[in-house]
This record gives C-alpha cells, structure tokens and sequence, in this order.
C-alpha cells in the first residue's frame, strides 16, 4: 500500500492502482445537530462525526443534511428522554423521506470512491 488509501498490484507492464473506498456511516443522533455522518476512524481528515463542509459534496446536499439534523433533535422529548417521541406518524414518515432522499443525493455527490452505510435504527 502507497499513501492513505491506495493499493497498487502490478500487472504485465502496467501498474493498476485501486483507491479503497472510504466509509462513512449515516445516522442521526440526539445532540449533533450538523452532521449525520460518521467515519469508521475517529483520526478522520474529515472530522469525527464528519464535518460537511470537508466533504466533496454540493451545496444543496450539505444544506439538506444539516437541516435534517437539526430538525431530528424535536423528535426527542427531553422532559422524558426515554418515552415516547413527540413528533406524529406523519412528521416521522416525511423526514424518513426526506433523509433517504438526502441520502441518495450524498452518495451521488460522494462517488465511487466512498461508501455510505445506512445505520438509522429503523433499517435494523
């Protein structure tokens, strides 16, 4: 291996390098209220959770993420934690839409050379 990320296998005359994906695991969580996004090495160049600005994402995409995380922490009650959500069946219902279409956009703008796993508890 050559420099972060980078395998090289020779092959005949010609060197093939093969960047290795980087990971990055999708979740909202009660009191980060920028990023939805996780990388598996806490010494990540990209912030640990991830900071989206560093992400070779669009604007439109980075906006939308850090709206989504912002709205996600009004789904807990924080006078009973563990009780029940306050949000209703069809405010949970459109912010799961809007948070797979989120997703969809980040891993278009992310590429090839990145892996985003769904981790939101509801894919458990």
């Amino acid at each position: 291996m050559r420099g972060p990320g980078v395998w090289r296998s020779a092959r005949g005359r010609h060197d093939t390098v093969r960047r290795v994906p980087r990971t990055l695991r999708f979740f909202f969580s009660h009191g980060v209220q920028d990023t939805p996004l996780w990388p598996d090495d806490v010494d990540s160049p990209y912030g640990y959770p991830c900071d989206l600005r560093r992400l070779p994402i669009g604007r439109a995409t980075r906006t939308e993420l850090a709206r989504l995380c912002e709205c996600y922490q009004s789904s807990l009650d924080v006078d009973d934690p563990g009780g029940a959500s306050p949000w209703p069946e069809e405010r949970r219902e459109l912010f799961e839409q809007r948070a797979d279409a989120a997703l969809v956009a980040l891993r278009r703008d992310l590429g090839d050379g990145w892996v985003v796993v769904d981790r939101r508890s509801r894919h458990r």
